[in-house]
């Protein structure tokens, strides 16, 4: 029986091999695109600014074993700045 982590890399792996069949740029270009999307528009713009944050989770995860200790704090870190500008935006002042 597969691991939690096993089953999680066999069920992103065509996910990934579409991502990275992208040109490096497109990827960088779509985060980016939704993360300010996000934070302009005002009301549900937090809903995309979480899927950013969700995908970046992902990402973490399945590159978690790989990493190195200050790779990981500094995508620790990329991942608690999403979660609080989501937060920021999902609940206004």
């Amino acid at each position: 029986m597969p691991s939690l982590r096993e089953s999680l890399e066999n069920a992103s792996a065509p996910a990934l091999r579409t991502i990275a069949s992208l040109p490096r740029a497109v990827p960088f270009l779509v985060i980016l695109g939704l993360m300010v999307a996000g934070a302009l528009i005002p009301g549900w713009g937090w809903v995309l600014l979480a899927l950013v944050t969700l995908f970046l989770a992902w990402l973490l995860v399945l590159g978690w074993p790989r990493l190195t200790a200050p790779e990981r704090l500094m995508r620790i870190a990329v991942v608690a700045i999403a979660v609080a500008i989501t937060i920021t935006q999902a609940i206004p002042r």
